[in-house]
């Protein structure tokens, strides 16, 4: 059960209603360097693990 093409509009329609215009490209940025963010602590997690997981092995 996928969103189709109308479904996407209305979302967008609602989004531009509720913050504007101006506001959706400061949203973006957030919500970019939040991903940026997670996605740096994830790798730093993965590479814990690893350093870990050597460490058990000798």
């Amino acid at each position: 059960m996928g969103l189709g093409g109308k479904e996407w509009i209305v979302i967008i329609l609602v989004v531009l209603l509720l913050f504007g215009g101006k506001k959706i490209p400061e949203l973006m940025r957030g919500l970019g360097s939040g991903l940026n963010e997670f996605k740096k602590a994830t790798r730093e997690d993965n590479k814990t693990e690893e350093t870990t997981s050597d460490k058990k092995e000798n």
